[in-house]
């Protein structure tokens, strides 16, 4: 009797611990659901995207296997968020440091605003940080330096200001600092180099001044330092020239250096002159201000000690002035020139008439708020890069500016399609009467590298496709300071403009048409990645369907092929923002940074999704219901039935087989198109 009674003792003891454990479970499970609820209201405000993020009191799976982008541990603690390209248009919340697992945060490739929020510093487990190309602002808070294990922290392509704070020079683990195209200022701090796993370092196309810190060019594990585009002063240390390539130093005309090819020799101005906020002149500043900053010395008025204090606050006010005016002229030169549109920007945009005599009034340039120094340019100048070009070839593709300008009617507002962030498209009629459309590119749009930017032009006049848009020449102007790519006309604009078009039923399209632009998109994308037994002829990189036009008979043409090749890094890179806010950009890439042919394979799969539905966007519904046939789901309603199931249920496994998460998974262009003859596409 007494065993009895304690076997029902110890029954109910563990039915107790059960009840307690799964209690406990339940209650972290609420709150882990309640938290990211709340981080998704502030990523996602019109909750437009994050939709398979909803919760029930009656939902009995679990946010680490129904929440897209999220991953978790065996624990169930969530370890991952992996949100780029996705289209998001709210903030960072604090929020996100309460999960205090987390490993890897990515939320690259969005249109986030706002403040980064100090509240990352007590994710301890960090060791990735992607917010780039995002609009966030304001200052880099200190705190983020106090993540003990982060290694990558990308926070380039965003609105960030002030200083780069000193704090991280202590991020140990730290071996990528990416920070390009903000709005940074004040000196690079010497504490970076205390970061001796850091083979990255990218500050370019900031508002930095000040000397380059000595300590950075003993840093062990580095490979690139890039500060293009600052207004840096002083001698570059030589310890930098083991870098060669890897050190980009343009557009700082106050460096000077020994054995930098680009660079003067340092001459007595340069070695008296006292470097931005020295110890000779932060005393009339704020320090909490000033970044550390090394390699600085006394001005020599400073060091003879025999200069009376007025002359010395006299010169110092004049320096002082001088740089504030530099950086307002920089601050504005650099915001015209180098501005990353948003997506809305990266797109073909009619301007106003208002918008054309402002831009006329300001520059003689069609091209909208550039500024140009020439500097000489002009890579067709012989002895240039014009090698690589036959004399024939040369002048069968090159237009002189007279040509140009008559095309278009001296680029009127009549004529003017679009614009993008970094050129101008404009309709023409050349003197035999054919229509073009002339893409105008300024000068500092375009790859800095004369003999790269002809050999681009020699690829781009090498394509010749039946769905490729066909280039008839080119034209460089010197003067100008742009490049002018003469392209056919292509009449029956790109491919979004048959998306979704419920409004307008003149513009869907019937299944036999949609069949055929899937077929010539196809054959155009694998036309560039060459045969099986050549070498890849040439990437396309930006496939979307905006780059597809449709000529009289509904005949897709691919545009600008291979036009990255033309195109400074920055701008190639910027053109990325709209494609991953469209769900174009292939997910490896935001590990790799490459593209491959699979990521070309990639966007096409999106073609598919988007010709299909009808849509412009496409979502996981559509996705599993191409899984499922499911034709509700994935095929366009306003076609009203009128499409083949068994055509429509195949096209629907290729698109998913070309978007698989994994390139190896992919097929390749040949492969797609063997398939695509299969189901008999006319």
């Amino acid at each position: 009797m007494e065993s009895l009674s304690l076997y029902v003792s110890l029954t109910l003891l563990v039915s107790l611990s059960l009840l307690h454990s799964t209690t406990s479970s339940s209650s972290s499970s609420q709150q882990l659901v309640s938290l990211l609820m709340s981080i998704k209201s502030a990523l996602d405000p019109q909750n437009q995207i994050l939709s398979s993020w909803s919760w029930s009191p009656n939902n009995s799976g679990s946010p680490c296997t129904s929440f897209q982008g999220i991953a978790c541990n065996d624990q169930g603690h969530v370890v991952n968020i992996s949100l780029q390209g996705k289209g998001l248009s709210g903030h960072i919340p604090p929020e996100i440091g309460l999960l205090t697992t987390l490993s890897g945060l990515y939320l690259h490739f969005n249109n986030l605003k706002g403040l980064l929020p100090k509240d990352l510093a007590n994710l301890t487990h960090l060791s990735d940080l992607y917010l780039n190309v995002n609009s966030l602002s304001g200052p880099i808070p200190p705190q983020i330096a106090s993540i003990p294990n982060l290694q990558v922290l990308q926070l380039c392509y965003n609105k960030l200001s002030g200083n780069i704070p000193t704090q991280i020079g202590s991020m140990k683990k730290l071996t990528v600092l990416a920070l390009q195209s903000n709005h940074l200022s004040g000196a690079i701090p010497a504490s970076l180099g205390n970061l001796m796993n850091l083979t990255r370092l990218d500050l370019s196309f900031n508002h930095l001044f000040g000397s380059i810190p000595l300590r950075l060019g003993h840093l062990p594990m580095l490979k690139l330092f890039d500060v293009r585009n600052n207004t840096l002063s002083g001698n570059v240390p030589l310890a930098f020239k083991r870098l060669e390539q890897g050190f980009q130093y343009s557009n700082n005309p106050a460096l000077c250096g020994t054995n930098f090819p680009a660079l003067e020799q340092c001459g007595a101005s340069n070695s008296t002159k006292p470097e931005a906020f020295g110890p000779g002149t932060t005393r009339h500043f704020p320090s909490k201000n000033i970044p550390e900053s090394a390699n600085v010395g006394r001005s020599a008025a400073s060091q003879s000690g025999k200069s009376h204090p007025g002359v010395i606050a006299a010169i110092v006010g004049l320096l002082v002035a001088s740089a504030v005016a530099g950086a307002l002229t920089l601050t504005w030169y650099r915001r015209q020139k180098q501005k990353i549109g948003s997506v809305i920007e990266l797109g073909d945009a009619r301007l106003s008439s208002d918008q054309i005599r402002e831009v006329r009034r300001r520059s003689a340039s069609p091209l909208v708020s550039l500024v140009y120094s020439n500097g000489g340019w002009d890579p067709l100048a012989k002895g240039r890069g014009t090698t690589s070009f036959s004399q024939e070839v040369l002048e069968s593709y090159t237009f002189n500016l007279e040509e140009v300008e008559t095309a278009t009617r001296h680029f009127s507002e009549a004529n003017l399609l679009g614009k993008s962030s970094f050129s101008a498209i404009y309709r023409g009629v050349l003197r035999d009467g054919s229509d073009v459309a002339v893409k105008c590119i300024s000068k500092v749009s375009c790859n800095s590298n004369e003999v790269e930017f002809v050999n681009g032009l020699k690829l781009l006049t090498s394509l010749k496709h039946e769905n490729l848009v066909r280039l008839r020449g080119f034209c460089c102007s010197k003067g100008r300071g742009e490049c002018f790519l003469v392209y056919e006309f292509v009449p029956n604009g790109n491919l979004l403009r048959y998306l979704d078009a419920k409004e307008d039923s003149s513009k869907a399209l019937d299944w036999s048409t949609r069949k055929s632009i899937i077929r010539g998109i196809a054959k155009g994308i694998e036309y560039l990645h060459g045969s099986d037994d050549e070498k890849s002829m040439l990437v396309h990189q930006n496939v979307s369907a905006e780059k597809v036009l449709m000529d009289d008979d509904y005949n897709p043409l691919i545009s600008d092929s291979g036009i990255h090749k033309l195109l400074a890094d920055d701008i190639v890179f910027s053109m990325l923002k709209g494609s991953a806010a469209m769900g174009y950009l292939a997910p490896e890439y935001t590990t790799t940074g490459r593209f491959t042919e699979k990521s070309d394979v990639y966007a096409f799969g999106m073609i598919i999704f988007q010709i299909l539905s009808g849509r412009s966007r496409i979502t996981q519904l559509n996705c599993h219901g191409a899984e499922l046939s499911k034709f509700e789901d994935f095929i366009d309603a306003s076609l009203a039935g009128k499409f083949d199931e068994s055509e429509a249920a195949r096209l629907g496994e290729v698109a998913l087989l070309c978007t698989h998460e994994r390139p190896d998974h992919r097929p390749d262009m040949r492969t797609v198109m063997r398939e695509l003859e299969n189901i008999a596409i006319v």
